[in-house]
């Protein structure tokens, strides 16, 4: 029996998930192993690859396979049916772009990628920006074509990239609700702090210590090791696909806490991943739903549990045996004064959930302005420092820890930062009503024990894959629409307690 037009648009979706999977490591490679030489090359076998998935999606064939495909629609199953839905969403954003530009901006962003690197070892931000130049010209073309398919602003067309059905007018509303209360909360905060601060802990951590610390940890919230790996990289990031899921983090001497939280912020996304539903995993409908819940899943694992009071009791051993440290300071109630100290900073990697959200107004605000050409790019270190000091307090001392701190650009990641605020939003609303639902859930991770945590993580979130939009998702999940309120309640119950 020949196989329907649905079943061949299956096949061909098969495909390109196998494309993908050779480019998430490919990049993952990039980023980790490749001699830095190599950039040019890797940047023909990237554009390659890119351009066949661009072709696969934009051919008349498929086009042709989902326009019979809807027509005989009512023999499909819901799965299949948002599958359809997922397939025609993907065909849309990519046939607006053609394949050129899909090869140009592939080889510009691999190229400005590594002058990135590079100018974020020296601090030469000029070195870098003719290579920026070209990725933003090339963005603004793509956002312009992909708004008038998709009739949407352009800036809206690329934060649906990212964060599908999210409008610039949502998280201006989230922001807005967020915004008038986070400026008091943050001197409240501060202010009990300085009443009983946390003691203070240094020392040297050889990075090989810090890497088996991180290596237990993740074993034991159930990272598979034997379908992935942990690596140390420039800037800690998650590829690949659910059956080989790649980490990295970055381990710094100084700091006993650095690297792990980016492994557990870097395995929030992984562990979503692996979630997701294994019979659709090669098709759209099985992907994330998007980067605003993958954020999310990422901010439970390292802020919400790993900056916890129960989490931190159960790292305690685990820091006297791979780190040798002891005495008072490191005491569990002093980790947590430590590792929930509300400090204005300038890099956002490493920046507090209060203090978090200016940092993302900060480059939602500048990316806006360079796509819509009010800024150029050369004036974007005076204009980064001009706008951290109106909204952290400070200017930074080089463009190391100013406008370069930030891969997301170099890649063509425009409208991706809103998505990391709007994960912290949607993290503390699920994690409210996970911990309405379970009330021994704070015994469980004190012992070491993560099963009921990531239980409800893949019950409620992952196994949805991308079948309800974010809105609908989070409203099953924890019984109400997304809104600022219970990131509200969380922030204050927990930094506005008697210390």
């Amino acid at each position: 029996m020949a196989a329907t037009p649905y079943q061949q648009l299956e096949e061909e979706f098969r495909r390109l998930h196998a494309f993908r999977g050779a480019l998430a490591v490919l990049r993952w490679d990039a980023a980790v192993m490749m001699p830095r030489g190599s950039a040019e090359v890797r940047g023909e076998q990237l554009a390659a690859l890119e351009t066949e998935c661009h072709a696969l999606l934009t051919s008349p064939k498929v086009s042709r396979l989902i326009e019979r495909a809807h027509a005989n629609a009512q023999g499909l199953e819901d799965w299949q049916l948002a599958n359809l839905r997922e397939m025609r969403r993907e065909r849309d954003h990519a046939i607006a772009t053609p394949n050129a530009l899909v090869s140009r901006l592939a080889k510009a962003t691999a190229r400005a990628e590594m002058h990135w690197l590079e100018a974020r070892r020296t601090g030469h931000f000029a070195d870098y920006a003719p290579h920026l130049a070209e990725v933003v010209a090339l963005i603004r073309d793509r956002a312009a074509l992909l708004g008038q398919h998709l009739s949407l602003a352009p800036y809206d067309a690329l934060v649906d990239e990212f964060s599908p059905g999210v409008r610039t007018a949502d998280i201006d509303t989230l922001f807005k609700a967020v915004g008038r209360r986070l400026p008091n909360l943050i001197r409240e905060a501060v202010a009990l702090q300085t009443e009983k601060p946390a003691l203070p802990i240094s020392g040297k951590f050889p990075a090989a210590k810090q890497r088996a610390l991180a290596l237990e940890v993740l074993k034991a919230i159930g990272f598979p090791f034997e379908r992935g790996r942990l690596d140390e990289s420039e800037h800690p990031f998650t590829e690949g696909i659910p059956g080989d899921i790649r980490v990295t983090t970055r381990f710094a001497p100084g700091d006993a806490f650095q690297g792990l939280l980016g492994a557990l912020h870097e395995a929030g996304h992984a562990m979503y991943d692996l979630g997701l539903p294994q019979a659709w995993r090669d098709q759209p409908v099985g992907r994330n739903r998007g980067m605003a819940l993958e954020e999310s899943q990422s901010l439970i694992i390292e802020m919400l549990l790993g900056r916890s009071r129960p989490f931190l009791a159960y790292l305690k051993p685990l820091l006297e045996k791979h780190l040798g440290v002891s005495g008072p300071e490191w005491e569990a109630e002093n980790l947590y004064r430590h590792l929930t100290r509300v400090h204005r900073g300038l890099i956002r990697a490493e920046a507090d959930e209060l203090t978090y959200p200016a940092h993302i107004l900060l480059r939602y605000e500048l990316e806006k302005e360079l796509l819509a050409g009010e800024l150029k790019v050369a004036d974007l270190p005076a204009a980064w420092n001009d706008r951290a000091a109106a909204r952290l307090g400070m200017k930074p001392a080089s463009d190391s820890e100013g406008c370069l701190q930030d891969i997301h650009w170099a890649v063509g990641q425009f409208g991706y930062f809103p998505a990391y605020a709007l994960g912290a939003l949607i993290a503390m609303q699920l994690w409210e009503a996970l911990r309405s639902e379970r009330d021994s859930l704070d015994q469980e991770i004190a012992a070491g024990d993560f099963s009921g945590l990531f239980g409800w993580l893949r019950e409620r979130v992952h196994a949805s894959g991308a079948r309800m939009t974010v809105q609908d998702l989070v409203k099953e999940a924890s019984g109400r629409p997304l809104s600022a309120a219970p990131a509200l309640r969380y922030l204050e119950a927990k930094y506005l307690e008697p210390r």
